[in-house]
């Protein structure tokens, strides 16, 4: 996915961000219909593994999308880097 594929999060997950945004860094990604499951969760597994990602919640839609949050400890040695999920 690229960097466009990110989007705005649904209204009921900003209470989560909301409350732990001083703790973690949170991203809000799209997964497009073409994705299956089976590679969303390679992908996800591979941004957890290596970039510290986890995923916080996953909606799917009727259209086959999801829309994934993911979240991280904010790291002591500043802000967030280049590592920002590419799927």
């Amino acid at each position: 996915m690229s960097p466009g594929s990110r989007g705005r999060m649904p209204a009921a997950w900003s209470d989560a961000v909301a409350e732990d945004s001083t703790d973690y860094e949170w991203i809000p990604l799209r997964l497009p219909p073409d994705v299956t499951r089976v590679t969303a969760s390679i992908r996800l597994s591979i941004e957890a593994e290596y970039r510290g990602w986890e995923l916080n919640r996953v909606r799917l839609y009727t259209d086959g999308s999801r829309r994934v949050l993911l979240r991280r400890k904010k790291r002591a040695d500043g802000p967030p880097g280049p590592d920002q999920p590419v799927l």
